[in-house]
């Protein structure tokens, strides 16, 4: 009798198992593909800094660009420390996480850029996928706005905001740039609308001469 109760039931648990599984690989390959288009974007990055330091450097100063490109590696380290330790199934204290994120993106991405960093982040706590995955969006915003939105400016400034309300948690990354079209292009555009489908997020942005503005809404719960 069991076979043929569990015969009549394969039709709805096949079907569930299977989307279950295509969510989950379809997950995998999002993140995956994000980390490849972080690590060139890092990489491109850091070769800019790397002959920008050394081009200007004299003999004598070639010790102290050897020491900035040091710590700035270690700043890497850091930031992709965090964006990749997501196997704690308990939820995440927000405020510090994202302190720590904002730090290592202002050393490795902004400060060797002449670009300035400001944090406003609430208290308050969300599921490790969430945390993650919206640490990741905000990595890409960051690094957008830093590699398009300032080509001559000497009071560039990006504004990282967090905070929960009627809820939702609200991720806002604001520069004071030339102004986007969009708040990315090509690859990375595709990734951040992959990501904040994944978490049932929805993206908001606009533009002007006073710069770029967007906005991650995601919910509490999702």
């Amino acid at each position: 009798m069991s076979s043929i109760g569990a015969g009549a039931n394969d039709h709805v648990v096949r079907p569930q198992l299977v989307a279950s599984l295509d969510d989950q690989s379809r997950d995998w390959e999002l993140v995956l593909r994000e980390s490849h288009h972080r690590m060139k974007n890092t990489l491109t990055l850091l070769g800019a800094s790397v002959r920008r330091d050394f081009t200007r450097a004299s003999r004598r100063d070639v010790s102290l660009a050897v020491d900035r490109l040091e710590r700035r590696i270690v700043a890497f380290g850091r930031l992709y420390q965090l964006l990749s330790d997501n196997d704690d199934p308990s939820a995440i204290a927000v405020e510090p996480f994202f302190e720590k994120l904002c730090g290592a993106l202002s050393e490795a991405v902004l400060e060797p850029a002449g670009i300035r960093c400001e944090a406003a982040i609430e208290s308050g706590r969300l599921p490790a996928a969430q945390c993650h995955r919206l640490a990741l969006m905000l990595t890409e915003l960051v690094t957008n706005a830093a590699k398009h939105a300032f080509p001559n400016r000497s009071d560039a400034l990006i504004r990282i905001e967090l905070a929960n309300r009627d809820g939702a948690w609200l991720c806002t990354v604001a520069d004071n740039g030339i102004g986007a079209t969009g708040p990315l292009q090509g690859t990375g555009s595709r990734i951040l609308e992959g990501l904040a489908r994944s978490i049932h997020a929805r993206l908001h942005g606009e533009a002007g001469q006073g710069g770029t503005r967007v906005t991650i809404v995601m919910p509490t719960v999702a």
